[in-house]
């Protein structure tokens, strides 16, 4: 075998990406083979793809040896990212062939881009950002490491979002401007649906609209 890729976690959000590389890939690297990577697998087999422990993944014979990680808490995903980089294994970055991606990108090492997902002109995406499908980062975003955009979550352009924030479904956050972004703090949650007018602070939850931080008793 000439390339091995293991997309590590087998649950939804794997198992949009590993069908979207696979096709995305079959022209390019056809002697590649992708898998899913379990902890604690259920199953042999998922959806005609092979499921395997890390040390099974480890030591598969292969002459290159690539991973991702598509598990939607941003914290598992960097535990289990650092746990492969630390093993050798060479960190896959990927945007599907059916997402836009328009001028002057800047993406971090392992990000990974849904189908019909946008990245504007000029945005600038950190390290192991996960962008489900049809979500949105319009043009001139910051965005730092780890973010995590859910499906239909629509960021508007000059918005900053801080690292391990999380943008729920159909989320949207209003559009900032080159002098005044709108801002995400780090860990920051924005809630399903939220409509986002204001600076959000880090590690605060917000809901509704206009989106509200999310009082606890």
């Amino acid at each position: 075998m000439t390339r091995l890729i293991g997309v590590y976690g087998a649950g939804g959000c794997g198992r949009v990406v590993l069908p979207f590389l696979r096709d995305d890939l079959r022209d390019s690297a056809p002697n590649v083979e992708l898998v899913f990577i379990e902890d604690h697998p259920v199953n042999a087999e998922i959806n005609g793809h092979r499921v395997m422990r890390f040390a099974e993944f480890h030591k598969e014979d292969a002459e290159r040896k690539s991973f991702t990680v598509a598990i939607a808490d941003s914290r598992t995903r960097q535990r289990l990212s650092e746990t492969c980089k630390a093993a050798g294994m060479d960190w896959l970055t990927h945007v599907s062939q059916r997402a836009l991606q328009l001028d002057g990108v800047t993406l971090g090492e392992g990000a990974i881009v849904s189908p019909f997902a946008t990245l504007g002109s000029n945005a600038k995406v950190g390290k192991g950002f996960l962008g489900d499908i049809y979500s949105c980062v319009n043009h001139d975003c910051i965005l730092g490491d780890w973010v995590t955009l859910a499906p239909y979550a629509n960021v508007n352009g000059n918005v900053h979002i801080g690292d391990h924030a999380y943008i729920g479904s159909g989320a949207l956050l209003r559009q900032g401007s080159a002098d005044h972004p709108l801002r995400i703090g780090d860990g920051a949650i924005v809630g399903m649906g939220a409509v986002v007018t204001k600076d959000v602070p880090a590690g605060a939850t917000v809901v509704g609209n206009p989106a509200r931080v999310l009082k606890r008793d």
